[in-house]
């Protein structure tokens, strides 16, 4: 066999104390670091305070079996190998060892050949597994970060900052004015993190009427209050081993305030109505459009809640600040519309890319993007004109004897707040958040043109 360049920090759990000293000296005299168990109890000892690449466990054992512990290297570290060795092997046994993840199943008597050859073998495994993640995260940034278009100082700092946070557990803050794009920080962010096999799960706080916004984060048990006659899960155990993100987190009432504090503290929940709390293992990312020291000098936000969520800081400047991303942005958003509507990509003209370049963005890129989109419908010669691109309110007739101003104001408003519905297929949380105005201003608005429809 050639030599083993290799090396695994390797845990030997047997209850026979001449074979567990005669596999710790071959792994050591193979240069691997090696521990020593008598039993499968004190192997989990040693599980819960270090990582290992490697278990080599007897099956048959006083206490805790080969079994037992296998399952539960597997729930500590899935990462973990486990070879499993015995004298008493059935195919069953073989096989029943092999769906709760042993890498390898040895029968005894074996040459010691055979133990190296497994061991290297799982190194090998647990080496290759790391360049497929790594090449994952690697494709991961290209393909995700490519979606946040950005050639300025700024972008370009933030696409570090992402880089260098996904891979920590770390809580994040995401604070910038509504449309430069918070909520797609925060999925890149656990995009690129060791919990991007897990639920992304987004909750607007200022969007859930504060009675029912306890029950949506924190669950809660059948009968807790009128109307519960299901116990529901909630959010954070929905994410559970993936990523929340409490998205206008200003918004959330001081009372839900406290008991999120607590639940990040002790990484557990209490459902609305239950009496046990639950663990929860959840990351953190919150976005905000207010400025929340000015909302604690208020009293309107806990100052301790604030330091637990800010452990890391990105803030997006408006596009209004960044004006060298204007044109790649639009690019990149005409690209997609036009995919996304099965249409040829039009060109953009020397006075059309002018406009753009000039164009005072209250709404950022959500505005940016409404304005390209308006435009794409235009279009009739695959070309975008300054025209196409003009807001509607840009567009004034001329005064030709008197007009009724309230009913074309109406109409205007009409006009808009479908454009939003459709967009979003009639979510009206999400319309809000494109008018930029308030869930329930939206409501009324609606209501008063007769707009109003279950959806």
């Amino acid at each position: 066999m050639e030599e083993n360049t290799y090396t695994a920090d390797i845990l030997i759990v047997d209850d026979e104390s001449s074979l567990r000293r005669m596999l710790s000296i071959a792994m050591k005299r193979a240069g691997h670091q090696v521990t020593a168990a008598p039993s499968g109890e004190e192997a989990l000892v040693f599980l819960a305070s270090a990582k290992f690449d490697i278990v080599i466990t007897d099956l048959k054992m006083p206490g805790i079996g080969g079994m037992e512990l296998l399952k539960k290297v597997k729930v500590l570290n899935p990462e973990t190998e486990v070879l499993v060795i015995t004298a008493h092997g059935t195919i069953d046994s073989a096989m029943e060892a092999v769906r709760a993840g042993a890498f390898d199943y040895i029968q005894k008597p074996f040459k010691m050949a055979e133990i190296e050859l497994a061991v290297l073998r799982a190194i090998e495994q647990n080496i290759l597994r790391r360049e497929n993640y790594s090449l994952k995260r690697e494709l991961g940034a290209r393909n995700f970060l490519g979606k946040m278009v950005g050639k300025s100082k700024q972008m370009q700092g933030i696409f570090n900052l992402i880089r260098k946070t996904a891979p920590t557990s770390a809580n994040v803050l995401i604070t910038g004015e509504s449309g430069t794009g918070k909520e797609l920080v925060a999925h890149s962010i656990h995009q690129l993190s060791k919990r991007s096999e897990q639920s992304f799960l987004a909750v607007n706080c200022g969007a859930i009427p504060e009675n029912l916004l306890e029950s949506e984060l924190f669950g809660h048990e059948k009968g807790a209050f009128t109307g519960a006659e299901q116990k529901k899960p909630g959010l954070f155990r929905a994410a559970d081993g993936g990523t929340l993100l409490l998205d206008e987190i200003g918004e959330l009432p001081q009372m839900l305030q406290v008991k999120l504090l607590r639940s990040l503290q002790e990484k557990k929940i209490k459902p609305v109505g239950g009496i046990n709390e639950i663990p929860v293992n959840v990351r953190i990312v919150a976005s905000t459009n207010r400025n929340l020291q000015t909302e604690i000098e208020k009293g309107n936000f806990r100052k301790d809640l604030y330091y637990r969520l800010n452990v890391i800081h990105i803030h997006i400047p408006p596009l209004n600040e960044r004006r060298e991303d204007i044109l790649p942005l639009a690019r990149h958003l005409l690209h997609k519309l036009a995919q996304e509507a099965n249409l040829p990509v039009p060109n953009l003209s020397e006075n059309s890319e002018r406009f753009l370049q000039n164009y005072d963005y209250s709404g950022n890129i959500r505005e940016l993007e409404n304005l390209l989109e308006r435009a794409l419908v235009l279009d009739t010669d695959s070309n975008i004109s300054t025209n196409d691109l003009k807001p509607m309110q840009e567009k004034r007739p001329r005064l030709e004897g008197g007009i009724d101003l309230d009913q074309k104001m109406e109409e205007v408003e009409k006009q808009y707040i479908l454009e939003a519905l459709n967009k979003t297929g009639w979510n009206r949380t999400k319309s809000a958040e494109i008018l930029g105005i308030s869930f329930r201003s939206l409501r009324y608005r609606m209501s008063k043109l007769d707009l109003d429809r279950s959806i």
